[in-house]
């Protein structure tokens, strides 16, 4: 039994820790990642980069593709909501290599959200830089919400309970100064 579990706890410490280590906690700046040319960047071909999630309050959704629907609860009460633009901001981020879908049919999905959905600023990661450096899980779907000066409020990788979207839009109204509703 003994001989099982050493073998468990070295399998924890080469899987796991480094992407524990990896993560950043609550009320920190993410490290610098900047997504552009071969690792990704903008729908139009920009570059995007996590300098940007400042001066006013941010959510970024890290996707794979192939489960994009599982936090569109969120997404749409967050539309619903309507917070001015001025004080909020939200990014998709996409995770190209998360998913056997061919990339030409993913960018044309992109581009069609992005034109329906102006407010969005949509994002591909063709390399899984943020799962590398920010340590958000791979395959799923990622909810991170920032304040003003890009410190984290709220991360989770995975879907959303409803309680759990009444929180975030709590924490950005609370961020943005807006009455509740």
């Amino acid at each position: 039994m003994l001989k099982y579990t050493k073998k468990f706890a070295r399998l924890f410490i080469i899987l796991l820790l480094p992407r524990l280590l990896q993560a950043f906690p609550s009320g920190a700046v993410p490290p610098l990642v900047t997504l552009s040319g071969d690792s990704g960047g903008r729908t139009d071909g920009s570059p995007w980069s996590s300098g940007e999630i400042k001066d006013r309050v941010y959510c970024l959704l890290y996707v794979d593709p192939d489960e994009r629907d599982l936090n569109k609860p969120l997404f749409d009460a967050l539309e619903k909501a309507a917070f001015p633009i001025s004080q909020y901001g939200f990014f998709a981020v996409i995770n190209l290599q998360a998913t056997l879908l061919p990339n030409f049919i993913i960018e044309r999905m992109l581009k069609k959200s992005q034109k329906r959905h102006p407010r969005a600023v949509y994002v591909r990661d063709k390399k899984r830089v943020l799962v590398l450096k920010w340590g958000l899980a791979d395959n799923n779907s990622d909810v991170l919400l920032f304040n003003r000066q890009g410190l984290l409020l709220f991360r989770k990788d995975g879907m959303l309970t409803g309680t759990e979207i009444d929180s975030v839009l709590g924490l950005i109204r609370a961020n943005i100064a807006l009455p509740a509703r």
